[in-house]
């Protein structure tokens, strides 16, 4: 049965002999057999050139001691394995009857820690520039003030007011990206009016673009009970997302749906997404085209959506481009 396991099993008695292993164990290790010794078949090293048994002597040791944590280890092909154990006893505190230690690839991790440096490249990538702008602005500030005019002043602050409120957008989105990996995202639903929400959320791109921004709204929509802050949020993100990949109108649609549902469509007259990779477009770190941003944006959205109970998926435009619908219940979240 441990042969079906997708990860390496070896077991060993009181005495370190292999009474068990699996074959996944076996191609990992290159070799083993029952009946050989554990210190001889687990042939893992680290990076100091020590063994798995005799660094952490499992054998030895406390007569309470009920295992070994995960720790990584060498195959002997030098790929990297994560190692853990489970020790029993006839008794509590007697002898140890067996070990069970169990191999599985370091892939998973090295993807984790691929995801991590990405992050790290992001937020330093998009860090720089605005903190470039601030620094750049104060010290003129500070080395010329007295050879600057008002206006000149006036223009350096609103750009370092500027840069500023990019920092803390990009500091929330992190703060946003970390509560939905970790399930702690909290909505606060309330009755509210989602054509205002539009509206206002229209607004705030306006007031940064020239590019004009068309909203329609279905009469009678009514209140929607729902997190008004996120909606916004889900709102602004959509519509400047549509202005940074679009050249023309970015059209913003509300409107009722049978089932007790209300669709927002945002679309935009850019080059689109292609159908093959639409699935991709709501994970980390994606983007699309040579004006993408910090590639969380969308990955926000769809938390934010799911968080609500709804769904949110992307086609395409009248007019070719990107169409993101997102389809929301009218009474309550789903939490």
């Amino acid at each position: 049965m441990i042969d079906l396991l997708p990860d390496g099993v070896v077991v060993s008695d009181g005495d370190g002999i292999v009474v068990a292993i699996n074959s996944a164990a076996a191609t990992m290790l290159g070799g083993g057999e029952v009946g050989g010794s554990l210190a001889a078949t687990l042939c893992l090293q680290d990076h100091d050139g020590r063994s798995w048994v005799g660094y952490n002597r499992p054998f030895d040791g406390l007569n309470i001691r009920s295992g070994v944590p995960e720790q990584a280890w060498l195959l002997p092909d030098g790929q990297e394995v994560l190692v853990d154990a489970r020790i029993t006893r006839v008794a509590p505190g007697g002898a140890i009857s067996h070990v069970g230690i169990v191999l599985r690839s370091g892939r998973g991790r090295a993807r984790l820690d691929r995801e991590r440096s990405d992050l790290v490249a992001t937020v330093a990538h998009e860090l720089r520039s605005p903190l470039t702008g601030v620094k750049g602005f104060v010290q003129a500030l500070l080395n010329k003030w007295d050879k600057l005019n008002d206006d000149q002043k006036k223009l350096m602050l609103t750009t370092v007011h500027s840069d500023s409120d990019r920092l803390a957008r990009l500091i929330a989105e992190l703060l946003d990206v970390a509560r939905i990996d970790t399930g702690r995202l909290a909505l606060y639903p309330r009755a509210s009016d989602l054509g205002r929400l539009v509206e206002r959320a229209a607004d705030t791109v306006r007031a940064g673009t020239a590019r004009s921004i068309a909203v329609s709204l279905e009469p009678g929509l009514g209140e929607v009970v729902l997190d008004p802050d996120k909606v916004t949020q889900i709102l602004v993100n959509l519509i400047e997302n549509g202005v940074r990949h679009g050249d023309g109108e970015v059209r913003v649609g509300v409107f009722a749906i049978p089932g007790a549902r209300v669709r927002i469509e945002v679309e935009d007259d850019g080059d689109g997404v292609a159908p093959q990779i639409r699935g991709r477009v709501f994970t980390k770190f994606w983007k699309h085209g040579e004006r993408g941003g910090s590639g969380l944006g969308l990955y926000i959205v769809g938390g934010l959506v799911r968080a609500h109970g709804g769904t949110v998926s992307v086609g395409e435009s009248s007019s070719g481009g990107a169409l993101v619908r997102i389809d929301l219940p009218v009474h309550g979240s789903a939490g």
